[in-house]
């Protein structure tokens, strides 16, 4: 791996931790993460591309590290995704030849499975900020490295990832409508829903991997096929991820009002 993707994590579990331990201001936190993107996606995209990708590129590095902070907040949540999301980057690396960018993905995959074997409901150990921001980073700069190997099409990272991205990135674009602090800890994130009503940390779990690996199946799948299959694919997990949040929406406020 490029020495930024090992740098970058090295600053991102630094401040992490120290936010874990003594509560870093949001603005110091983002301006690190904000460095460790623009360095890696500099690195990577800046001469084929110009500035415009490196933009682009760092503001989803920066994102997607923070949203797997965000949906750490389940016992199992982020390891299983952790296990099934870098095991299917894995995958297809070995199926593409890539053998040495399979063994990295299937590492990390399989140190999270360590993990999840503790984190798991009733869970014993916990991510933190530490682990979960780096994790982040390492989804976001494994997936690009990919792209950039001709390993996949940009968007098989993203649906690999999808439930995680389709959750959080609505989740805070209602509350920035509402004109809440996005930085703030909340639990409206629709798994936190699942949880708060009922259906608990293990249930809401193993619904959430088995929605994982048919996500990334199909990534698979796709990855294979025209252009035009992999828009229809990506098309219709975006309109399934709107029906499921459409059907919590109305869950939610049927039962505030009949409280």
């Amino acid at each position: 791996m490029p020495n930024t993707v090992w740098i970058g994590i090295g600053l991102l579990v630094v401040i992490s931790l120290i936010d874990d331990i003594w509560h870093a201001p949001v603005w110091c936190r983002l301006l690190i993460q904000s460095i460790v993107a623009a360095g890696f996606s500099m690195a990577l995209l800046l001469e084929p591309y110009g500035w415009m990708m490196v933009l682009c590129s760092a503001v989803a590095v920066v994102w997607i590290s923070n949203l797997y902070n965000f949906m750490d907040g389940s016992d199992g949540l982020a390891g299983g995704m952790t296990v099934i999301g870098f095991g299917y980057y894995g995958l297809i690396a070995y199926l593409a030849g890539n053998n040495d960018f399979a063994v990295i993905n299937f590492s990390v995959a399989a140190a999270a499975g360590a993990f999840l074997h503790h984190n798991f409901y009733p869970a014993r150990i916990f991510l933190g900020d530490v682990g979960a921001i780096p994790l982040g980073f390492l989804a976001a700069a494994l997936g690009m490295l990919g792209w950039m190997d001709n390993l996949w099409s940009l968007w098989v990272p993203l649906l690999i990832f999808s439930p995680f991205i389709a959750d959080s990135t609505v989740t805070l674009i209602k509350r920035l409508l509402r004109g809440e602090k996005i930085w703030q800890a909340h639990r409206e994130h629709y798994y936190q829903r699942l949880v708060q009503n009922g259906f608990g940390h293990r249930n809401t779990a193993l619904s959430a991997y088995a929605l994982m690996l048919a996500v990334g199946a199909s990534a698979v799948w796709a990855s294979g096929q025209s252009p035009a299959v992999q828009s229809w694919i990506a098309m219709l997990w975006g309109g399934f991820y709107l029906l499921l949040m459409f059907i919590s929406d109305r869950n939610q406020k049927y039962y505030s009002n009949r409280g």
